[in-house]
């Protein structure tokens, strides 16, 4: 499902506690807000990509395991780990 989405990542705020406004596209359109704490971004990429990429990716897993219109329309990046136990393993 997740090869034929289009996602944008736009930077609202930037750390300590940075916000993005994510846009997704699959013939219908989504919109999300995500906050990013600068801790969770470090601890899960000790710094190797930039956030607007790790946010990205982290929607890639999400659509792989559930539709854009079940994702939630406004949550901290580290929920996902509280729904899919494989999350940060897999990121």
């Amino acid at each position: 499902m997740s090869e034929a989405v289009s996602i944008k990542v736009i930077k609202v705020q930037n750390f300590p506690h940075a916000e993005f406004g994510v846009v997704l596209e699959n013939g219908d359109k989504h919109q999300y807000s995500v906050r990013l704490s600068e801790q969770y971004y470090q601890k899960l990429t000790q710094g190797g990509i930039t956030p607007e990429e790790l946010i990205e990716k982290s929607f890639r897993f999400l659509l792989e395991r559930e539709p854009a219109s079940a994702i939630l329309p406004e949550f901290e990046l580290n929920l996902i780990q509280h729904y899919f136990s494989d999350y940060e393993k897999t990121i």
